[in-house]
């Protein structure tokens, strides 16, 4: 028996979650501030929109999907503090080297390298704050941790927005990587890693192979819904939030600090509150039962979706911001309760695989096919809407947000329903 069984957080976890954060920052940072440079990049190589969704989406997202799984599985068995710090500075210097790039492919192939890096941060990451919280204080604790989206999109849109004025796009991006490097030194110094399965009652076996976690996962029926809203929520975000700041440009004639500056203020600030509000919610509605958390995540894109769609369609800046500001806080709502659940559910030796499984589908369908496909209904709606196109494309894609939404009301039943099991016996 473990007999650090308790409702507290291990000592250290304030240290240990801030500089989690800040990985996750950074690694958000490299990979959001392409989407402000869209207009420069496409200048320079003379891109259609389908190649920028590609540069922007399946490049990044097939590698860190993928590596990420056998990442994890070290992250299983070995130090999860080496495998980030490793991650850490490989996606920082392949951000960097990404200025250099001579043409699409380069640029291509760099970015891939980029998502092989970060491929290790998340599950080694998830996997540490679980052993550092117990089940029923994770939610908020993997808000505060995915709040590194939030920040790590403000630092890439403004910081990338003002260099890119200043200096072009190619010193935007080895302005953006280079920190990183600083970062790996201290976290070798201050990072703590705790032991495994520290709020479990006994200790975790050893991991068992990829498939037999898979099965595991897909043998739940609660974890499949979990799995399958994640990553349609995903492809709704990563699709809508990789090309607005291109849609302000084009449609609203803003500069790229411009367009910075107000993501950061409005979707970057109001996201980051809204994700703190929605872990805590969903942490309290959890001590009555796990399904009730879930069906709170249920009912948000109700009443954002239409509000985003409004905003995308008005023809005036300051009745689109007007729209866009409750769409903006519930903007990354659902990651933090998503990712407690993914670990709350996975038995512990396989906790950072099932977060790998989970990344793998969020990160490949989400992250590479949300910009990819918004990018081809852009070019497929140009010849009917001409500059408008890239907004009318946008608000077709939202929808998507209701197709989540059903499958985070059925794992709350399923949840519901394996509880009530569970009492009967």
């Amino acid at each position: 028996m473990n007999n650090q069984i308790g409702s507290q957080p291990l000592a250290g976890h304030r240290t240990t979650l801030t500089l989690l954060l800040l990985v996750y920052t950074l690694s958000i940072s490299d990979r959001m501030i392409l989407s402000i440079l869209f207009p420069d990049i496409k200048a320079e190589f003379g891109l259609s929109d389908t190649q920028l969704g590609l540069l922007g989406g399946i490049s990044f997202a097939l590698f860190y999907a993928t590596v990420g799984l056998p990442i994890a599985r070290l992250a299983d068995q070995y130090s999860r503090k080496r495998i980030i710090i490793i991650s850490l500075v490989i996606f920082s210097l392949m951000t960097a080297f990404s200025g250099l790039a001579a043409g699409f492919i380069s640029l291509l192939l760099l970015r891939i390298c980029v998502g092989i890096g970060e491929a290790g941060v998340n599950p080694a990451s998830q996997s540490i704050v679980a052993d550092y919280f117990p089940p029923k204080r994770r939610g908020f604790a993997m808000a505060t941790l995915m709040l590194g989206g939030s920040f790590g999109m403000m630092l890439g849109f403004v910081g990338g927005g003002f260099i890119a004025e200043a200096y072009g796009w190619r010193i935007a991006l080895v302005s953006i990587g280079l920190p990183g490097l600083l970062l790996a030194a201290v976290m070798a110094r201050l990072l703590k890693e705790p032991g495994r399965g520290t709020f479990e009652a006994e200790t975790p076996p050893p991991p068992p192979p990829i498939l037999t976690t898979v099965a595991a996962m897909w043998g739940n029926p609660a974890m499949r819904h979990l799995v399958a809203g994640a990553t349609i929520a995903a492809m709704m975000s990563y699709g809508i939030t990789q090309w607005l700041p291109t849609f302000f440009m084009r449609t609203h004639d803003l500069s790229q600090s411009e367009t910075g500056m107000m993501m950061a203020g409005v979707f970057g600030i109001l996201g980051a509150v809204g994700a703190l509000v929605a872990g805590k919610w969903f942490d309290r509605l959890s001590l009555r039962g796990f399904q009730y958390g879930l069906w709170m995540l249920t009912i948000v894109p109700f009443i954002s979706m239409p509000l985003f769609m409004l905003g995308l369609l008005a023809d005036n800046l300051t009745i689109a911001m007007l729209f866009f500001i409750i769409p903006a806080f519930a903007a990354n709502y659902f990651m933090g309760p998503i990712l407690a659940m993914v670990q709350t559910l996975s038995p512990v030796n396989m906790r950072a695989v099932s977060s790998a499984i989970q990344m793998l589908c969020i990160n490949l369908v989400g992250l590479g096919l949300g910009p990819l496909l918004v990018g081809m209904l852009s070019d497929l709606l140009s010849p009917r809407y001409g500059d408008d196109a890239l907004g009318v494309a946008l608000a077709y894609f939202t929808v998507l947000g209701f197709w989540g939404a059903l499958h985070c009301w059925l794992c709350g039943r399923a949840i519901a329903k394996q509880q009530a099991q569970q009492q009967a016996k």
